[in-house]
């Protein structure tokens, strides 16, 4: 099976400074205590098995936030192969970067990350939830006037925006979209289902994904779902991927990885043996879609 990785974190612990693995502990997410180590392009390939990994997106990984740019610095590098740690095909092919854009510097980093010539995109972390532990931010981002300014020059530099949030702030987001139509969104781990608990919390995750995806400049990555299903399986991963298809349509998806994460929670080539069964039924140019197509367009690769 080839696939185009379109979400992977790496992170070098001898070298690098990643603040939420410094004392990990244990979240709705699973045991991070099991993520504190090194996490390198070749362990990555080294567990694809017969999956081939035709390119790879990397997505910020939470890297000290004194200092984004160094991230993407070390990326490039280990594209352009001057790391000299193993084979690097080119990867990772695209990189999507880290910016606080409520900061001041915002503007000066977004111009550093897009120095690099594998920089697509920029993430900042959205999630908010009443529940403490859920909640990533603590603030609405997105109703800040500051952040909105800066989010604003994401076109000026051809960027992306990595969109990662809970279906109650969907809302939000479809109005930002429409104001920055000329920029893509695409949304991380479908729309992170998380109150699952309630035909509310089903009903807010599915009209939030129809309303998101009511702007043709909104795709959605297909990834992170052992997040919220520790025990997964394809029949318990099944309709929440083919809600996300349907909603968005074959062009608008793509399957992602989200390893290491949820390494934590299945092997490799299980996910992605996983996805492929779901869609076993979908016809050969839609696979080529999901599993490679959408993503090399997406992220320009």
């Amino acid at each position: 099976m080839q696939v185009v990785d379109s979400h992977i974190h790496l992170w070098d612990l001898k070298t690098h400074r990643y603040p939420w693995l410094e004392n990990p502990g244990v979240s709705f997410v699973g045991d991070a205590r099991e993520l504190k180590h090194d996490y390198l392009l070749d362990d990555l390939l080294g567990e694809a098995g017969d999956i081939e990994v035709l390119k790879l997106v990397h997505v910020e990984a939470n890297h000290d936030p004194a200092d984004p740019v160094e991230e993407t610095r070390w990326l490039q590098s280990m594209a352009d192969g001057t790391e000299n740690r193993g084979e690097t095909r080119g990867m990772p092919n695209a990189i999507v970067a880290a910016v606080d854009l409520s900061a001041p510097n915002a503007p000066a980093l977004l111009d550093a990350h897009a120095a690099f010539a594998n920089t697509r995109g920029i993430r900042q972390i959205l999630n908010v939830h009443d529940n403490k532990l859920f909640d990533y931010t603590g603030r609405h981002y997105m109703r800040e006037p500051l952040w909105r300014e800066h989010f604003a020059l994401l076109r000026r530099h051809d960027l992306s925006f990595d969109l990662q949030l809970y279906p109650s702030q969907m809302a939000d987001a479809a109005t930002l979209a429409r104001a920055h139509d000329d920029t893509l969104f695409i949304v991380n781990h479908a729309g992170m289902f998380v109150d699952r608990d309630s035909v509310a919390g089903y009903r807010a995750w599915r009209d939030g994904m129809r309303l998101l995806a009511g702007c043709r400049n909104i795709v959605v990555k297909i990834s992170g779902l052992a997040m919220f299903d520790h025990q997964w399986t394809v029949e318990s991963l099944r309709p929440c991927v083919l809600e996300t298809i349907d909603t968005f349509g074959v062009e608008r998806a793509m399957f992602a990885s989200n390893f290491p994460v949820d390494r934590l929670f299945g092997s490799y080539t299980d996910l992605w043996h996983a996805y492929a069964s779901i869609v076993g039924g979908a016809s050969v140019a839609e696979k080529e879609a999901l599993f490679r197509r959408n993503a090399e367009r997406c992220y320009r690769i």
